[in-house]
């Protein structure tokens, strides 16, 4: 069942994505999880309680929001299977496309090089800002350019291949599952003070839940672009995440660029190392065209992976 229905989710996500008009009349399904998060942070992450105890609230967060989100998603599709039978799937396919982001991901990303190709560089760094969560109001168009690459790159594992992967494992259980323990994990899983005892089983149950995808879209950016595959290997680790760096380094590798290295975060400077340390640092907005190129051919890998399977069956 899964693989029609990712397919076609695919592209409806591809030709639709979620339309701003309807994301302004009843927002997204991930603002539910959001509000869910962040009502048990507020109620059980206390400053005052030790750190066990506080980490133990954030596995019961973490597993009330599987429990809630796994169990309703089961029961709609156990329920519209039941009651469509043949057509069944279409509908899954329906309310699975929104937990997607390839459109998304690729106007975001496009509002930044166009902003660049204009010569309006206050312009590229609201647009940046928009899908990055580094200080971007200092950036020159490289800064800009390489903070873009790498949020396109690592939300194709995120917005993407993942979401993906747990559809035509899970089916919608799979899909939106993940879509709540990724949103938990941007919400709680940091290692700041505040949240280093709450959030830490959202960051680790992200981490697992990233350990396939995030290879699998490494590969498939390798693939994409015909080349990528020695920075990869090597500079992958380098990420403070285990799954974020892959997808990183191969498109570090692809484009011949250097990646990450030192970035501000609320105005205190992080000291990260450089992935692709070989490649240029003067990523331009053609660099942005040529990463947006490649991010297509590799979600059009995913599309012939989908149907494949479903053709397989």
């Amino acid at each position: 069942m899964a693989e029609p229905v990712a397919l076609l989710a695919l592209a409806l996500d591809a030709a639709i994505g979620w339309p701003a008009g309807l994301y302004r009349a009843v927002g997204h399904p991930i603002g539910l999880f959001a509000r869910m998060i962040e009502a048990c942070e507020q109620a059980w992450n206390r400053p005052a309680l030790p750190f066990a105890p506080r980490r133990a609230l954030g596995v019961a967060t973490i597993g009330l929001l599987i429990a809630f989100v796994g169990g309703g998603a089961w029961v709609l599709q156990h329920t519209l299977m039941s009651a469509l039978g043949a057509i069944g799937w279409v509908a899954c396919a329906l309310f699975a496309f929104p937990a997607l982001a390839q459109r998304s991901l690729d106007d975001h990303v496009r509002a930044v090089a166009q902003a660049l190709e204009a010569g309006n560089l206050p312009a590229a760094r609201t647009a940046v800002g928009m899908i990055v969560g580094r200080d971007t109001g200092q950036l020159d168009e490289a800064g800009v350019s390489r903070a873009a690459i790498e949020s396109l790159a690592e939300s194709f594992c995120d917005g993407v291949a993942a979401p993906l992967f747990w559809l035509l494992v899970l089916g919608l259980p799979g899909i939106w599952t993940y879509k709540a323990i990724n949103t938990a994990d941007s919400l709680i899983g940091h290692r700041e003070e505040r949240w280093r005892a709450f959030g830490w089983a959202a960051a680790r149950i992200d981490d697992l839940a990233n350990l396939v995808p995030a290879r699998l879209g490494s590969v498939l950016i390798c693939l994409a672009a015909g080349k990528g595959w020695t920075t990869m290997w090597r500079d992958a680790g380098k990420h403070a995440s285990p799954n974020a760096g892959w997808t990183e380094a191969a498109m570090a590798g692809a484009l011949g660029l250097r990646l990450a290295g030192p970035i501000a975060y609320d105005g205190v400077l992080h000291d990260k190392l450089w992935i692709g340390p070989e490649g240029r640092a003067d990523a331009s907005a053609a660099d942005l065209r040529r990463a947006l190129a490649i991010y297509r051919r590799a979600c059009l890998l995913l599309w012939l992976i989908a149907g494949g399977l479903a053709w397989a069956r």
